[in-house]
């Protein structure tokens, strides 16, 4: 087992109760894929895991779950079988056909360039599993090497319909510009749309770089490629190798024409021509396999990889050549290169004794590797060419990053310090800045309530929060007021907004009701204010009140600053010296008519005996006493009773 197996959490996991991880097998941008076994059905499968990072992003989980959902459509032994799909916790998984073997990618590597043979064989497998696709009326959208896998058994299948949509979903911008740019047809550079004549045309690619060695289009940058994609024409495959037959010309010409209308349909079409080819030429699909070096695995059973390193040339009078199973070649090649790998092993400690380990390290050690390079801070044209300085091959992503300015590097995937071959890609992670949301109202949610649901969009809060008095129920959020991390001007959210992660809210809680404290006398009003941590101010303001008891409070001073109380404001009471008094005037020797009319213009009533308001007595009638006297003081309304004598 490798030292970063040993370092995979993953390695030795159960997942979901049921998946054993046995070992670590590839590693993508989206995901990684471990070797595993199935518990309850007793079987090994492929585990393919979404990285952490990308755990809570939605479209990354739907494309996850939009791959188990295309591949599970589709029932063909050319696409590799999705068995299932689901989350253990943080983990999101899709669970796939296990296939040792190697990619088409790997084979390239090795190779450089395949045989005719060997290349028909490849191209008419994964055409028949592209034309099952197409016509469940799935789009690929990322064809390429890498992603068609060469069994040690001789089977050839497709896989990853990561980026798959269906033919009605069709269009794609900015990021969403999917698939490798090598491979991108022009359509998508120039449009943004895709079909299953995209798919056809990555084929065309793949092909010119099976039979040539190379891809047809090389620059510095990703732009470069997409440029050559959208302007110029893929050249005869048999231009850089005279060994291409002209049929196999026509048809990679045929596939990659500029407009869509040009080419086949769809892969059944392409396929169809393909299997005319191999008439024309003779050529037969058969599949051989071969062992390749071990990789480790956790059971320490070996994981051996395969390749079509043999493929038939069909001629009917020749005699029939001596069969020989999968089984048997294995066991063959494997002691050769047993062989081989005893005298290969023996040289290099030879050599790393008398060098000092030189000879090892360069030769098939981690010397023979280049380690990505810290690139973390950096813009992306910067990264991306310390990256091709290297010999890699930058691909850009994006991710939202609060700690990481704008459009500077956050990472690489693989991390720094990994060790990979020249030509390998790494994707370059770019912050995108904070990610914005859309917050939903704050106000009538809890402290707790409002402070987890901004904290899980990753914005801060202050520590204390503005208590004030007011209608709603203590502890509830009454408003909320956001102070943008880069410095603009303060605005309101208790009914919702826009925010950017590490913005700041500061929430303003109710402290319930202002406490009603009239009608109290002033101890009572005082204590009660103290409880809710408001302070009595020493100087009461007494005023005349006609409705509230002498020394009671009737009510509170207007707060000294505009808003609503807080707990600590200092507190003026209005206390009640009940009515206001005026002076009673003199009203005798006075006629009952001149003593009402005083009476009334001082604001008082007067009461007197019942006759004195017969017809005609008022004016003959005569005050001849009062109570109370010109000498005494009434509140407003108050009442005089007077004496009357009737007069001749």
């Amino acid at each position: 087992m490798t030292t970063n197996q040993q370092a995979d959490p993953l390695i030795g996991r159960l997942v979901d109760g049921r998946y054993r991880v046995r070992a670590r097998i590839a590693r993508g941008g989206m995901a990684t894929v471990y070797v595993a076994t199935d518990l309850r059905l007793e079987r090994r499968i492929a585990l393919k895991v979404m990285h952490a990072h990308l755990s809570d992003d939605s479209a990354f989980q739907s494309r996850f779950i939009q791959e188990a959902r295309a591949a599970a459509r589709l029932a063909d032994p050319h696409v590799v079988n999705v068995f299932d799909q689901g989350q253990d916790g943080e983990l999101a998984y899709l669970v796939m056909e296990y296939l040792p073997g190697i990619t088409l990618r790997e084979l390239l590597r090795e190779q450089k360039r395949l045989t005719v043979p060997q290349t028909i064989t490849i191209m008419d497998a994964v055409l028949a599993g592209l034309s099952a696709a197409h016509r469940a009326g799935i789009v690929h959208r990322d064809v390429k090497p890498e992603n068609v896998l060469l069994a040690e058994d001789g089977r050839i299948k497709i896989g990853d319909f990561g980026l798959a949509r269906a033919t009605t979903a069709n269009t794609a911008t900015g990021q969403q510009l999917l698939g490798t740019i090598a491979y991108l047809a022009p359509e998508l550079v120039t449009r943004g749309t895709a079909d299953a004549r995209s798919d056809i045309y990555a084929l065309g690619i793949m092909l010119y770089e099976m039979l040539v060695g190379e891809q047809p289009y090389k620059g510095e940058q990703p732009m470069q490629i997409a440029f050559q994609h959208a302007t110029e024409s893929v050249p005869r495959p048999s231009v850089r190798n005279p060994g291409v037959p002209e049929q196999l010309d026509e048809l990679v010409l045929w596939a990659t024409e500029k407009s869509p209308d040009d080419r086949p349909d769809d892969a059944q079409q392409m396929l169809e021509r393909l299997r005319e080819i191999e008439r024309n030429l003779g050529i037969a699909p058969a599949v051989a396999a071969a062992t390749t070096p071990q990789r480790a695995q956790a059971d320490s059973a070996d994981l051996t990889k395969v390749m079509p390193s043999t493929m038939v040339i069909a001629d009917p009078t020749a005699p029939a050549p001596e069969t020989v199973d999968n089984a048997t070649l294995l066991r063959r090649r494997a002691s050769k290169r047993r062989a081989r790998g005893a005298f290969l092993l023996t040289l290099v400690l030879l050599l790393a004794t008398l060098a000092g380990g030189v000879g090892w390290w360069f030769g098939s050690g981690p010397g023979s590797l280049v380690a990505v390079p810290a690139v973390a801070g950096l813009t992306y044209e910067e990264a991306a060419n310390a990256l091709s300085a290297e010999g890699f091959v930058p691909v850009r992503g994006e991710e939202n990053s609060i700690d990481v300015a704008r459009d500077q590097t956050i990472r690489t995937d693989p991390d720094e310090g990994a060790r990979l071959d020249k030509g390998a890609e790494v994707t370059v992670i770019v912050s995108a800045g904070p990610a914005s949301h859309t917050v939903e109202a704050l106000n009538g949610k809890t402290e707790q309530e409002a402070r987890e649901f901004l904290a899980d969009l990753q914005v801060n809060v202050t520590e204390q929060p503005l208590i004030l008095f007011s209608d709603a129920d203590a502890g509830r959020v009454i408003n909320a007021f956001v102070t943008p991390r880069d410095g603009a001007e303060v605005y309101g959210c208790g009914d919702g907004c826009d925010l950017f992660e590490d913005d700041t809210v500061e929430l303003y809680v109710s402290a319930g009701a202002f406490p009603d404290v009239s009608g109290m006398s002033v101890d009572e009003a005082t204590n009660t204010l103290a409880e809710k941590q408001l302070q009595v101010s020493g100087e009461i303001d007494y005023r005349f009140s006609e409705s509230v008891d002498k020394d009671r409070v009737i009510g509170v001073a207007d707060r000294a600053e505009e808003g609503n109380w807080r707990p600590g404001d200092s507190v003026q009471l209005i206390v009640s010296k009940g009515p206001e008094l005026f002076p009673v005037p003199d009203v005798t020797d006075r006629t009952l008519v001149e003593a009402k009319g005083i009476l009334e213009d001082a604001g008082f009533t007067a009461s007197y005996a019942a006759w004195g308001d017969l017809p005609g007595f008022a004016e003959l009638a005569r005050v001849t006493g009062q109570d109370p006297g010109a000498d005494k003081q009434l509140p407003r309304g108050g009442n005089v009773k007077l004496s009357i004598q009737l007069t001749g």
